[in-house]
């Protein structure tokens, strides 16, 4: 990484900076989950090269700039995971995955108390570290936790899914009254509405929701295979022979 940023090295690895590089570091994440999704080993090992060559990338930059380097991130990374485990290293006890969840959660909270104190911020919210950048519906989830933690939740499911009912209804009236920003509202209090019942139920909604799109892929393969097959053209299909292919498709998979 040294020397592709060198004067004498790549020009385009040299220009770049932190901003220039994120999305990039983003997307190899994805990758890193694609090939895990697709039980890719190969593609695995690949990715998750790519993913190492980002954080290399932005340590040099950060070392160029004297902030810090690689083995600083590596050694901050190991202390970490040595105070977040004292069952592992110290006089903690033994327990349960879900015990050491929770333990996990109040020593990152402790963490950010004590990141707050240090900044002298005067904000205690404890949404404020909850990074822009995710992905709208895991942010939306990581949002929901904080909150439950202090008991900001609904007691049971049923609560979650009159407020999904309540906000696929507002979402129809304001559909109605044709208000662009208000359907876009009401859109999203349902999609974090929905979110809320994934967590409830112990479901990632990431992963639910990219599940339902490679299931659709799959199928609406299958019905333009259908068609081909019968010498059609999809866009002179009507829907309900498209139907017709789609729940063939169903079926011939739930074989």
């Amino acid at each position: 990484m040294a020397r592709l940023r060198a004067p004498d090295g790549c020009p385009w690895d040299a220009e770049q900076d932190f901003a220039d590089i994120a999305r990039y570091t983003i997307e190899e994440a994805y990758e890193v989950a694609d090939a895990i999704n697709k039980n890719d080993m190969t593609h695995l090992r690949e990715e998750l090269g790519d993913l190492l060559f980002q954080t290399v990338f932005h340590s040099r930059i950060a070392e160029e700039g004297g902030a810090f380097n690689l083995d600083d991130v590596a050694n901050d990374l190991v202390r970490k995971m040595v105070r977040r485990h004292p069952h592992v290293w110290g006089d903690g006890h033994e327990r349960t995955a879900e015990q050491q969840v929770l333990e996990w959660e109040e020593v990152k909270a402790q963490e950010r108390a004590a990141k707050k104190n240090k900044k002298g911020s005067e904000s205690k919210s404890l949404l404020d570290d909850v990074a822009l950048a995710l992905p709208a519906l895991m942010r939306a989830e990581k949002l929901q936790k904080r909150a439950a933690r202090v008991g900001f939740d609904w007691p049971n499911l049923d609560g979650v899914v009159d407020k999904i009912v309540e906000e696929a209804q507002e979402l129809k009236d304001a559909s109605e009254s044709q208000n662009a920003d208000a359907i876009e509202d009401e859109m999203g209090d349902l999609l974090f509405a929905v979110t809320n019942l994934a967590r409830k139920l112990g479901v990632d909604p990431e992963v639910a929701l990219r599940r339902t799109n490679d299931k659709f892929t799959r199928r609406f393969k299958s019905v333009e295979q259908g068609a081909i097959n019968s010498n059609k053209n999809l866009s002179d299909m009507s829907l309900e022979e498209m139907d017709a292919l789609w729940n063939a498709a169903k079926r011939e998979e739930r074989k």
